[in-house]
C-alpha cells in the first residue's frame, strides 16, 4: 500500500494540514517543524506527487533564470546566489542562456507559463515591453528596467560610475578612459557613464568613452578592442571598466604593452565577482550587493504569487573596494 500524506503526518506527530502547509511552502513554518516532516517523508519513502500538487495550486515550485550567458562571471556568480535562496524555500531553479536573442527569450517565456513555473527572473535589454505583458506570471527583471514585467532590481548604477571617477582622479589621474557597456537599447548600466562623465567634467578631466560590441560580449573577448584604445590614446593613465572581466583584460594588455599598474596605469572594475581577487595585482572595483540583489529578486516573485504588494523599482548601495591596480 502506498504511503500517504496522512501516514508522514502521524510519523511526525503533526496535523495532516501542517505537513501540508510544508510541502506546499504556504505559510510560516519554522525549520524545527519542516526538518520532522522531511526526515518523516525519508523513512517513510514518501515522494508527494508533483504534477497533483502543480495543478492543484496552478503553479511548481519552480522558477526560471534567463540570462544571455551563463559563463560570464557575473551571471553564473548572480545564478549561484538565486539557486541558494530558493533552494532555501525548497524551490528548483530552470536556467535559459537566450544568447541575447529577443525570440528564443520569448519562446523560453511562453515554456515558463505553459509549465506553470511560479514565476521568472530574467537579465536582458532585447525582450520588449509588450511581450512581457503577455504573460500571466511574476516576471523580475534584474538590472534592466522593462515596462511590462511585476517589477526590477538594480544597482546604482549612476553612484558607481561616481565612485569609480573619483577614485582614479584622487589617485592622480587625469586622461581616462571608460570602456562601456554595448549599446544595442538603453539599459540601466549605461548610467554609469553618466555618473563617471559627470566627475570628469565637474573635475576638468579629461575623459572619454568607449563602447564594446556585441561580438566582444557574446564571446567575453576584449584583448583587441583595449589595445587599440591604449594605442590610440597613449596618454590615457586611468581606466574604468563595465566589468571586472573587462578589467582582467585590460591588465593582461598593459602588461603585453609595457604599462605597470598601478604605476602608470589605473584600472577599476565593476561587480566585484571572484575573478577581481585571482589577478595580479588584485582588481580595485564597484561591488554590486548580488547577494541581497538576488533575495530580493527571489523574494518579489514569492510576494507577488502569495498577493502582496511589490515595489516596481528597486535599487541597491554599491561601494568602492579598493584593491591592487588603484
Amino acid at each position: 500500500m502506498a504511503t500517504t500524506l496522512k501516514d508522514v503526518a502521524k510519523e511526525a506527530g503533526l496535523a495532516v494540514e501542517t505537513v501540508s502547509r510544508v510541502l506546499n511552502n504556504r505559510g510560516y513554518i519554522s525549520e524545527k517543524t519542516r526538518k520532522k516532516v522531511y526526515d518523516s517523508m525519508e523513512k517513510l519513502g514518501y515522494r508527494p506527487n508533483m504534477v497533483a500538487r502543480t495543478l492543484s495550486k496552478g503553479r511548481s515550485d519552480a522558477i526560471a533564470v534567463i540570462v544571455p550567458n551563463m559563463m560570464h562571471p557575473y551571471f553564473s556568480q548572480m545564478l549561484g546566489e538565486i539557486e541558494r535562496f530558493a533552494a532555501e524555500r525548497q524551490f528548483q531553479v530552470y536556467v535559459s542562456s537566450s544568447s541575447g536573442d529577443a525570440q528564443k527569450e520569448k519562446s523560453v517565456l511562453e515554456l515558463c507559463e505553459n509549465s506553470l513555473v511560479a514565476g521568472v527572473l530574467i537579465f536582458s535589454n532585447q525582450v520588449k515591453p509588450e511581450t512581457l505583458k503577455k504573460f500571466d506570471l511574476p516576471i523580475i527583471t534584474i538590472e534592466r528596467f522593462i515596462e511590462g514585467g511585476t517589477g526590477c532590481v538594480l544597482c546604482d548604477n549612476y553612484k558607481g560610475g561616481q565612485l569609480a571617477a573619483e577614485e582614479l582622479i584622487n589617485k592622480g589621474c587625469r586622461n581616462l578612459v571608460m570602456l562601456g557597456s554595448v549599446r544595442l537599447r538603453k539599459m540601466p548600466a549605461d548610467i554609469r557613464e553618466d555618473g563617471f562623465m559627470d566627475v570628469c567634467r565637474k573635475k576638468g578631466v579629461n575623459a572619454r568613452v568607449l563602447n564594446s560590441n556585441f561580438e566582444e560580449f557574446k564571446e567575453m573577448e576584449y584583448h583587441e578592442s583595449i589595445l587599440k584604445t591604449l594605442t590610440e590614446f597613449p596618454e590615457t593613465d586611468g581606466i574604468f571598466c563595465s566589468s571586472d572581466l573587462i578589467a582582467a583584460q585590460a591588465l593582461q594588455v598593459a602588461a603585453k604593452l609595457g604599462r605597470r599598474v598601478p604605476e602608470d596605469l589605473k584600472i577599476i572594475g565593476f561587480d566585484d565577482t571572484a575573478i577581481s581577487r585571482l589577478t595580479t595585482p588584485q582588481i580595485t572595483t564597484i561591488h554590486q550587493p548580488m547577494s541581497e540583489m538576488a533575495k530580493l529578486a527571489f523574494d518579489m516573485i514569492i510576494d507577488t504569487i502569495e498577493h502582496r504588494e511589490v515595489q516596481e523599482r528597486n535599487v541597491l548601495d554599491v561601494k568602492l573596494v579598493a584593491r591592487g591596480t588603484t
